[in-house]
C-alpha cells in the first residue's frame, strides 16, 4: 500500500480514488518487474531454460502495463488539469513506470543470455561475480521501489548512492571480460552472452536510480537529474556519509 503523507487531499473523492488506484497499479508493475529479474538472474546462474523462457514472455505483460498506466495519466492530466504536489505526483509516475518498462526490458534480455550461455560459460570464474552484481542490482531496485511507495526523500537518496557502486563493479567485469576476449578471439562470440547481461544489469542500476530521483522530485518539488550525489543528499536532507 502506498504511503499517502505529502499527497494532497481533494474535495472530489472520485480524483482521490484514481490517484490511489494509479499508485497502487504502479507499485504492483514494481512487483512484476522485481520478479521478473529475479528470475531472469537465475536463469541466468543455473540455465533454467523453462524460467528463461517464462521471462522473456512475461515482458509483454510488463509493455501492456506501462501503456495502460501512461493512458490513464494522459487522462488526468487532461481531466483533472492537476496543479502543485499532484502535477509532480502525475509526471513522477509517468517517468517511473517509462523505467519500469525499460526495466523489463533489460530483465528480458538478461534471460536471453540465460538461454544462451553454455554450461562451460556458466563455470567460469567471473560468472560469480556477475551473480553477486545481479543480487546488488536486484537490490537497489527494491530499495528504489520501497522508496517510491514510502515517498521516502531520504530513503532515496541513500539507494540512489548504491549506483556508484554498482557502476564500480560493472567497470571492473567489463575490463576482465575485455581482457578474456583479447587472450582468446576464438572465444569472442560466447563471451559476449556475459558482457549483454552484465551491461543490461548496470541499466537496471541507472533506471533504480532515476526512481529515486522522482520520488525526490515529488517530495521536494526540485529536479535533482543530472546532478551529483552530494547535491541529491543535500535536497532530500541528507548529508552524503548518510546521516539523516
Amino acid at each position: 500500500m502506498i504511503d499517502k503523507k505529502g499527497f494532497s487531499q481533494h474535495i472530489s473523492r472520485q480524483f482521490n480514488e484514481e490517484l490511489n488506484q494509479i499508485l497502487n497499479r504502479v507499485m504492483s508493475m514494481g512487483g512484476l518487474v522485481e520478479r521478473q529479474l529475479g528470475d531472469a538472474l537465475k536463469a541466468l546462474a543455473e540455465g533454467d531454460k523453462e524460467l528463461a523462457e517464462r521471462v522473456i514472455r512475461g515482458d509483454d505483460e510488463v509493455n501492456a502495463i506501462e501503456v495502460s498506466l501512461d493512458d490513464e495519466c494522459t487522462h488526468i492530466l487532461a481531466r483533472r488539469q492537476p496543479a502543485a504536489s499532484d502535477l509532480r505526483l502525475v509526471l513522477s509516475v509517468t517517468k517511473a513506470i517509462i523505467d519500469l518498462e525499460r526495466i523489463g526490458d533489460e530483465a528480458e534480455r538478461i534471460g536471453r543470455m540465460g538461454l544462451n550461455l553454455t554450461e562451460e560459460q556458466r563455470q567460469l570464474g567471473i560468472m560469480s561475480d556477475v551473480v553477486a552484481m545481479g543480487q546488488r542490482v536486484k537490490h537497489i531496485l527494491h530499495g528504489a521501489l520501497d522508496a517510491f511507495t514510502r515517498m521516502d526523500a531520504a530513503q532515496a537518496a541513500r539507494v540512489a548512492e548504491e549506483d556508484v557502486e554498482i557502476d564500480k563493479q560493472y567497470d571492473q567485469i567489463m575490463q576482465r571480460l575485455i581482457a578474456a576476449m583479447e587472450e582468446n578471439r576464438a572465444a569472442v562470440r560466447q563471451t559476449l552472452n556475459i558482457v549483454w547481461a552484465v551491461r543490461s544489469l548496470e541499466r537496471i542500476g541507472d533506471r533504480s536510480h532515476n526512481i529515486c530521483e522522482q520520488v525526490i522530485y515529488f517530495v521536494k518539488g526540485k529536479d535533482v537529474r543530472h546532478t551529483s550525489f552530494a547535491e541529491m543528499a543535500e535536497e532530500a536532507g541528507i548529508n552524503p556519509a548518510g546521516d539523516a
